[in-house]
């Protein structure tokens, strides 16, 4: 009996490389996936289909696909394909998260180069029939200082690339252990002292609501004159407004961006500026990126197909996972995203500690479950459960799994425990409870509450004494947000209390440093729970 090989549907123009890496077990389909006939028709019998970012694998997609296993994206980003459709319908998901790593490096360090040089204009300038040598004086990167925002894996290779010129770089990244900074040659600082410091700086970091505006007038305020600043990583990060009044009043020297908040940004003012260079998103626009791309997912697609773990999948865990394990996962992942809002300085080590009658059976996925939410707002990288643990082995964080029988007041309890750079220490412990699995938040750092998980959470420390919930809450009361829940807890009279507020709205941030100040907190922290 002759077995018919599996369908493999390739949407979009890929490099002859991608179907070598196919192989010849699979009986490979070409298609224009922007033609939505010839798609919905092709992807019915389909196992997989590779894409670029053309085709939209939508709902509608998986609807028409009752026997697709994978969507392979031949690129980082994944705004083409319905993840959380593809989840519900049981379609794994893969992309290429290292492809462009190199060609993102290079290209901010080309940005940074062609700054210093005044490349662009000068080759302008010859090309129009004038000689301006005096014009384009530059700066030699030489002895420079050059800040680096953002050390994980496109920060790290510029890090590297950049020690070759001699020059002495100086980072911000809030996520990475003074270990693994000193590894990569760099001093880590605060944001604002990197702004002082550096005669150049380089920004590889994900755009997030923390992220978003990182670097505005604030920080412009305290830089030096020559400064020269480049954007390769996210539009938005920037404040484009604060740069452009920057580089006009002369009060920064220059700016590289190849990213924008609006794409293209054909409306900018700062477009008009003689001292900002800029690139269409090109960061991963390098034959060798997209070449890289192809063959990744074309790995990812045989693995899948086999049944085997895919290491670039982004929504599911490898491994067959026990039933009595599987509910508590998705609270696995918010213990990590609460352990991460708690921390107020790099992650040193994390302990995953799961105790109760489930702890004799393979609870990994919980490990990688904490990572997971962890890491969840720290990178511009889409975090997966195979992921989580390479994210933690590169800034230099040591992890640990333990598995203990007696739990004294829960049934299972699972806590997320780790140290911080500053010596700091945190916990905090989940369980499910009642028939309908219930997730419930019931420790932190040490204070007993039970607490359901929602969106919106405010911890904080104090000193226990009356008055404190009526000055927050009328603080909070008159600026309109509604606290849907709060609990308190201590462990004496008179000693430190803690108070966790369920709000159904954002705090602003003057406002959360307002109630620090006025309840004399030790420290508070606003903890805004992802989707799982």
């Amino acid at each position: 009996m002759i077995v018919a090989k599996p369908k493999v549907v390739i949407a979009e123009e890929l490099s002859p490389a991608t179907v070598d890496a196919l192989g010849s077990d699979f009986n490979v389909v070409h298609i224009d996936g922007t033609d939505r006939a010839v798609l919905l028709k092709e992807v019915a019998d389909a196992s997989a289909i590779l894409v670029r970012s053309a085709t939209q694998v939508d709902a509608e997609v998986f609807s028409a696909a009752t026997d697709l296993k994978v969507v392979a994206r031949a690129g980082v980003g994944l705004d083409n394909v319905d993840v959380a459709s593809a989840t519900n319908a049981g379609v794994m998901v893969v992309n290429a998260p290292t492809s462009n790593v190199v060609s993102a490096a290079e290209l901010a360090i080309g940005h940074l180069l062609a700054l210093a040089r005044h490349i662009p204009d000068a080759n302008q300038s010859l090309k129009s029939g004038l000689w301006q040598r005096s014009k384009f004086t530059g700066a030699e990167l030489f002895g420079k200082t050059i800040g680096i925002i953002g050390l994980g894996r496109i920060g790290a290779l510029v890090a590297t690339r950049l020690a070759a010129f001699d020059v002495d770089l100086v980072g911000y990244d809030p996520y990475v252990s003074p270990a693994r900074a000193a590894q990569l040659g760099v001093q880590l600082h605060t944001l604002e002292e990197v702004m002082q410091l550096s005669d150049f700086i380089t920004i590889h970091i994900p755009r997030t609501p923390e992220t978003l505006g990182l670097v505005g007038a604030k920080e412009f305020a305290v830089a030096k004159p020559n400064l020269r600043i480049v954007n390769a990583s996210r539009g938005g990060i920037i404040d484009e407004d604060a740069l452009y009044d920057a580089l006009k009043s002369g009060k920064i020297a220059g700016a590289g961006l190849d990213v924008f908040v609006t794409e293209p940004p054909t409306a900018s003012p700062l477009l008009g500026l003689e001292n900002l260079i800029v690139t269409p998103h090109l960061g991963a626009s390098t034959d060798e990126a997209q070449e890289k791309a192809g063959i990744s997912v074309a790995k990812s697609v045989r693995l899948a197909l086999q049944g085997e773990l895919v290491p670039d999948a982004v929504n599911v865990a490898g491994g067959v996972i026990d039933p009595l394990v599987r509910p508590g996962i998705a609270m696995v992942e918010k213990l990590g995203q609460v352990f991460s809002g708690l921390a107020d300085a790099p992650v040193v080590s994390v302990d995953i500690e799961v105790r109760g009658e489930i702890s004799s059976l393979d609870v990994g996925v919980y490990k990688l479950a904490a990572l997971k939410g962890l890491f969840a707002k720290v990178t511009d990288e889409r975090v997966s459960f195979v992921n989580a643990p390479v994210f933690a082995k590169q800034r230099g964080i040591q992890v640990r799994l333990l598995q203990e029988a007696e739990s004294d007041e829960y049934r299972n309890l699972v806590t997320v425990r780790g140290g911080l750079s500053n010596g700091r220490q945190i916990s905090v412990s989940g369980t499910l409870t009642g028939q309908r699995q219930i997730e419930k938040l019931v420790e932190i750092n040490g204070y007993g509450v039970e607490v359901l998980f929602d969106k919106h959470f405010v911890v904080f420390e104090y000193e226990d004494r009356p008055g404190v919930v009526a000055s927050y809450g009328k603080l909070l009361g008159e600026a309109g947000i509604n606290i849907a829940g709060m609990q308190i807890a201590r462990t004496q009279v008179g000693g430190k209390a803690l108070s966790i507020l369920t709000v159904d709205s954002q705090i602003p941030e003057e406002m959360r440093n307002e109630i620090k100040e006025l309840i004399d907190a030790d420290w508070l922290h606003e903890i805004d729970l992802l989707e799982s």
